[in-house]
């Protein structure tokens, strides 16, 4: 009799265990599965606006390309080039190479704030230099954002939800957040960049200058 109520008793507590192991991993699953659709909704949203910026990236060369020939410059070295995905896209505006890529969102990720809830986004990122050639060799995840981060110029996070803005952040401005709408946010985004890397200059090296703005 006594082995049969200890029995009973280990069954009652293996079910309360079994129970309390399903609530809480129940609660994690429903978690994920929303970080998981953010994320779904974010990449697609993402991927549209690439799309467009990359559209946009071939307009202004056009207009680039205008403005020097009416001033006699050659306009070989100004052009656009993008990968079959459109994941990546380059563009060379004489001295100045600039690459644009979402191949950073590999993984449901937030934009941290100071002063609101993170934001799950996806990410398009603007850096100084040609992706292509700054990729080679490059065969881990954390060494593409080692460099990605080094030569990173600003960043374009855009939400799940469509009818919310986009922000915008730029590196040498101490990533203070900027707003733009899904309307715009893929044509400012890419004249800002343009603007910061082309409205600026090259000192010749000396120590620790590099750059400068004019």
């Amino acid at each position: 009799m006594s082995k049969g109520y200890e029995s009973f008793n280990n069954s009652e507590t293996s079910f309360r265990k079994s129970t309390l192991i399903q609530e809480r991993i129940g609660l994690v699953s429903t978690h994920m599965y929303k970080q998981f659709l953010d994320y779904q909704h974010a990449t697609l949203n993402t991927a549209e606006i690439f799309v467009e910026m990359i559209d946009n990236l071939k307009a202004i060369a056009d207009s680039l390309k205008q403005s020097f020939a009416a001033r006699g410059i050659t306009t070989q070295n100004i052009y656009v080039e993008y990968d079959k995905d459109k994941t990546v896209v380059v563009i060379n505006i004489l001295w100045h190479t600039i690459s644009l890529t979402t191949r950073c969102n590999y993984e449901p990720q937030a934009l941290f704030r100071d002063s609101a809830p993170p934001m799950f986004s996806g990410r398009i990122m603007a850096i100084n230099g040609n992706y292509n050639e700054l990729m080679e060799g490059i065969t881990s995840r954390k060494e593409m954002m080692e460099i990605l981060l080094d030569k990173e110029v600003a960043s374009l996070y855009v939400p799940a939800d469509k009818t919310q803005n986009s922000i915008f952040k730029i590196r040498h401005l101490s990533n203070r957040e900027f707003f733009l709408n899904n309307t715009d946010s893929s044509r400012e985004f890419v004249l800002k960049v343009i603007e910061t890397i082309c409205g600026g200059g090259l000192y010749h090296e000396e120590g620790s200058r590099k750059s400068f703005n004019i």
